[in-house]
């Protein structure tokens, strides 16, 4: 295949970093490599194995010439300059929640509906990390029998806030760690975060994102609306509730499923099994521990639902930094090419 020129925005972060590194595993044709970030990371060279590569300033970058552009800069960064990437012929593969659900933007997860990317306009969005990872066990069991309504509660690492909700926990747990009594006696007082309004180590914030007039966060919203769009099932029904756990890569999430028709944990186990990039575990129960570092989504913990309507209840765990951002937006790029 032909040599691409290619862009990472936001490159000094977690997800772009990510993204320069799936990028050399996978030996991707890349021709021309340029990397982009805010003013106060330009000027930064970045050793690649296309050669050392300086950080440009994204806001005077010229984009001509680019074949494709990886964002991973933020939502406001990706509505101001990612159509600006696209009217000069690039098609822009974005990591943010900035255009998931624009009617004209496609919104892919590789693996589940390859043929959506070819429908762009100049700009695919990559899904959200949670939805990603469920719906790699999820999705193969919905074209088999049709998803009719889930149920799902995640439980989401810190690295999905950044690199400051992965500092926020490692200082809160050194500080518990001198203070033990406080865990049992509910005394402890977390002098001030950046990241969290509540303690996250030792703990688990059952609030992510924010809440509207009923309650619910846009991360459970998400869950819902990106799982319609991506399935091609505007009918399919959802609850959910988004969780942040003191864990710092791999966000899993519990989801019971109901069909239009029974599923047999067997038949579970075979279907997902047969998908690409998702491993059914039955031996053991998998972890965000076992996920991090990996490209393969977990399952596990195929169980009827006990209503014996013919549901399903099962675990998915992935890697929120890989399959959730970086690897997923890497394998758009290789199906545009």
């Amino acid at each position: 295949m032909p040599d691409k020129s290619i862009a990472i925005v936001g490159a000094t972060g977690a997800v772009g970093r990510a993204m320069l590194s799936i990028l050399t595993e996978r030996d991707f044709p890349v021709g021309e490599l340029r990397l982009m970030a805010s003013a106060r990371s330009a000027g930064q060279k970045i050793e690649t194995v296309w050669g050392e590569v300086e950080v440009e300033d994204l806001s005077i970058a010229d984009p001509s010439g680019i074949d494709i552009a990886l964002f991973s800069a933020g939502g406001g960064r990706s509505r101001e300059y990612a159509p600006a990437f696209a009217d000069v012929g690039a098609v822009v593969i974005d990591n943010s929640s900035a255009f998931r659900m624009d009617d004209r933007v496609p919104l892919v997860v590789a693996g589940i509906n390859d043929h959506a990317a070819a429908t762009n306009e100049g700009i695919i969005a990559n899904p959200n990390c949670t939805t990603m990872t469920m719906l790699m066990g999820v999705a193969p069991l919905h074209r088999a029998a049709g998803l009719k309504r889930m149920v799902a509660s995640s439980y989401q690492a810190v690295s999905g806030s950044g690199k400051t909700g992965v500092d926020e926990l490692s200082r809160q747990t050194r500080l518990l760690q001198a203070d033990e009594a406080a865990l049992n006696d509910g005394t402890w007082v977390d002098p001030g975060g950046d990241v969290y309004a509540r303690p996250i180590a030792f703990n688990v914030l059952p609030l992510i994102g924010t809440a509207d007039p009923h309650g619910y966060t846009d991360e459970e919203l998400k869950l819902l609306n990106e799982t319609r769009k991506i399935l091609e099932a505007p009918a399919i029904e959802a609850e959910s509730t988004c969780v942040r756990v003191p864990v710092v890569t791999g966000h899993g999430t519990s989801v019971a499923l109901w069909f239009e028709r029974p599923v047999a944990p067997e038949e579970a186990v075979r279907l997902i099994n047969e998908a690409p990039g998702v491993q059914v575990w039955l031996d053991k129960v998998p972890t965000p521990l076992d996920a991090a570092g990996t490209d393969d989504v977990l399952v596990g913990r195929i169980r009827p639902t006990l209503d014996g309507t013919g549901g399903l209840n099962i675990w998915t765990v992935g890697d929120n930094l890989r399959k959730g951002a970086a690897l997923n937006a890497v394998q758009i790029a290789e199906l545009l090419i």
